[in-house]
């Protein structure tokens, strides 16, 4: 009928989930910045007036956004051993924004968020405080990891190679550089270290973990 907007790809049914799952396929492929209403409409195959039926703005698609990335998460066991299910959750966090690397700067910006991340904070909050950690204390606990995973991601990525050996290369080239009498600690550092075969810096992740929730196992005494 002339006036009636229709899809181009009419086999798929427009729905709020097959919208969120291109949003989010759009911004790990192409940055966050790529993101629009109108390029997500041509991902799909739609018209863009066609998505403001399940997406009411772009802040409420990021909130959708969001909400699927904290469902991607390993949800802890509130009732479980604390350090266990933190460490579990912690190292799926660390996974999941690896996929996802546009997300941190939206993770703890949203004013309305989802059942998925609302769940996910709740089941946190509880394992921590079930574990004996007061409010005040369980806030820090929670600060600190996510603090940790937030910022590991931001790294890894920076320092993060395709080919395997491809640190220990830079490493090498870099090394080849630099004045040993200069730098001598830098120096001695990266020949005895980042020059081996198989050094990967994602590597560091869960030890340095552990010796984080090591620590934060003292919080439970206060």
């Amino acid at each position: 009928m002339p006036g009636t907007e229709q899809d181009t790809n009419p086999r798929q049914p427009l729905n709020r989930d097959r919208i969120l799952a291109a949003a989010l396929d759009l911004a790990d492929t192409q940055g966050l910045g790529a993101l629009t209403m109108r390029s997500l409409a041509h991902e799909l195959g739609v018209r863009p007036m066609s998505l403001y039926r399940y997406i009411h703005d772009k802040e409420d698609l990021l909130d959708g956004m969001v909400d699927l990335v904290f469902s991607e998460i390993a949800l802890p066991d509130p009732r479980g051993p604390w350090r266990g299910e933190l460490r579990r959750r912690a190292v799926s966090a660390r996974r999941v924004l690896a996929r996802h690397p546009w997300a941190l700067a939206l993770l703890d910006t949203r004013t309305s968020p989802g059942p998925a991340t609302l769940r996910h904070h709740d089941a946190v909050l509880g394992l921590l405080m079930n574990g004996g950690f007061s409010p005040e204390m369980t806030e820090r606990a929670y600060t600190i990891v996510d603090s940790y995973v937030y910022g590991f991601v931001i790294q890894d990525a920076a320092l993060s190679f395709e080919d395997p050996g491809g640190a220990a290369e830079a490493a090498r080239s870099a090394l080849a550089a630099l004045d040993p009498k200069a730098y001598p600690h830098l120096a001695a550092f990266a020949a005895g270290h980042l020059v081996q075969e198989g050094y990967a810096f994602a590597d560091q992740f869960e030890p340095g973990l552990d010796l984080l929730l090591d620590a934060i196992g003292t919080l439970a005494q206060h």
